[in-house]
């Protein structure tokens, strides 16, 4: 489902690229760390973004370094890291761990049951300091699954209950931001989702698997109110990111939200109507 949240490259300088992959490779660092090459295999660029909105925000002392790794391996490459790293991390492999279950009881995918198996029993060795977090989220998420297997085709309902588990992984803590840091994950969840619903639909349907998309992706103006829905939804996240008294690397989250989800979309969308590039 992730994947969604990306960078507009041909818009960013090339400073600014860096900056932005070194915070990528350094959450890839600590998920190899806390979980192994498993955990690797659950590094993506949505959960890089709330690395940096959450190090925008709070601006915590950082560790910068050079590392070579399988993707790199002949010279060595930075990476960044601070306090809200390792909590990405936990947050990205307990999200993989629902999602591999989630695939092995839709398609009876034993490559996710091996997966959440072996991730989750890392996942439980380890001694979080964010226990009650960890519940919500697992709550949050189980309501969504239950409601999935339910069949519930209402669109807003699912996205919401998508929203509710991204509101409580970007709002870390109990302070003054929590409110806006919770609207801002709960919209860019609704948007995740649905950008992810819209992109599979077709191959939902053939495979005869559940998608709140279904019975309105035959109307003639399927992908024009698609596109009002995700607008709208990306306009609160954004609302709600500049109430935020966000610095540093403010243009990089900038572009992500302004012009980065919009590249991705315009993929999706050209993948559906068969649009070519011009």
């Amino acid at each position: 489902m992730f994947g969604y949240i990306v960078i507009n490259q041909s818009e960013m300088k090339f400073k600014e690229y860096d900056v932005y992959r070194s915070y990528y490779c350094g959450l890839c660092q600590s998920l190899k760390e806390r979980y192994g090459v498993l955990g690797q295999l659950s590094l993506n660029y949505d959960m890089t973004f709330i690395l940096m909105l959450l190090t925008g925000l709070y601006e915590p002392e950082e560790q910068e370094a050079q590392c070579r790794c399988v993707a790199h391996p002949l010279e060595k490459h930075p990476t960044r890291r601070n306090l809200f790293t390792d909590y990405v991390a936990d947050m990205t492999v307990l999200f993989s761990c629902y999602k591999a279950e989630d695939d092995w009881e839709d398609e009876h995918s034993l490559k996710g049951l091996v997966y959440s198996y072996l991730l989750g029993r890392k996942f439980r060795k380890k001694p979080l300091l964010y226990q009650e977090k960890v519940r919500n989220i697992s709550l949050a998420m189980q309501n969504f699954a239950d409601a999935e297997k339910q069949g519930n085709a209402d669109i807003d309902t699912m996205a919401g209950l998508f929203g509710r588990v991204m509101a409580q992984i970007v709002s870390c803590r109990e302070d003054e931001w929590k409110d806006n840091l919770e609207r801002l994950g709960f919209f860019l969840g609704k948007f995740i989702y649905l950008l992810d619903a819209y992109d599979d639909v077709e191959d939902d349907r053939r495979k005869g698997q559940f998608n709140p998309f279904l019975e309105k992706s035959g109307q003639t103006d399927f992908d024009e109110r698609v596109k009002v829905i995700l607008e709208l939804m990306i306009s609160n996240s954004a609302d709600a990111f500049e109430a935020l008294p966000i610095l540093r690397h403010a243009d990089i989250l900038r572009n992500i939200l302004y012009a980065g989800v919009w590249t991705k979309y315009e993929m999706v969308r050209k993948k559906r109507t068969g649009e070519k590039d011009g």
